[in-house]
């Protein structure tokens, strides 16, 4: 198995930044705005976004939640590994809010299908975005595409990619890992 780093610490440094500035352009104050991770991956990136917002550009009271679709997915028992479900921390409507969904990696699109439908149990939004880190194109299943994207990978066959965040992992990197015949 062989591993390449596809983003450094200071790479995701200066993408954070400039995903979040993208967010400024689009909601300015976040009056009719909130923000939502998708558990569990997404939570690192939402929450790093959400300080950046508050500390480095000053935009406070931002609604803030974390999202889990484990059982509005497809693949929800149908192997067999039982899925472990996070919890949702979601304490205010989006009826009429621009929701901006947040994961770490979109691949096939069947997480943000799941999220599409979770969220409507929080109220009907009026706009929904969704900001990745890394969007693999090549891999959809599904015509889902994010209108925020930190990085475009193009991994094929057996090759993965693995976000690591310094709260869960130690570092910050991404890595295109791939098994080795």
């Amino acid at each position: 198995m062989s591993q390449k780093v596809l983003l450094s610490s200071q790479e995701i440094h200066i993408i954070l930044h400039r995903l979040a500035c993208q967010l400024l352009e689009r909601h300015l104050d976040f009056s009719d705005s909130v923000l939502i991770g998708l558990q569990p991956r997404g939570t690192f990136l939402a929450k790093r976004l959400l300080k950046l917002l508050e500390t480095d550009y000053k935009v406070t009271g931002i609604p803030f939640g974390l999202l889990d679709i484990t059982f509005y997915r497809d693949d929800f028992r149908r192997g067999d590994k039982t899925l472990a479900a996070s919890s949702t921390q979601i304490d205010f409507l989006v009826e009429g809010k621009r929701v901006v969904l947040i994961d770490d990696v979109l691949f096939t699109g069947r997480s943000i299908r799941a999220a599409l439908t979770a969220i409507q149990s929080f109220g009907r939004p009026g706009e929904v975005e969704l900001l990745t880190l890394i969007d693999r194109r090549f891999s959809r299943h599904l015509p889902i595409q994010p209108d925020y994207r930190g990085r475009q990978v193009d991994a094929i066959g057996g090759e993965r990619v693995k976000v690591c965040w310094e709260e869960n992992a130690g570092e910050d990197a991404v890595y295109l890992i791939s098994d080795d015949a």
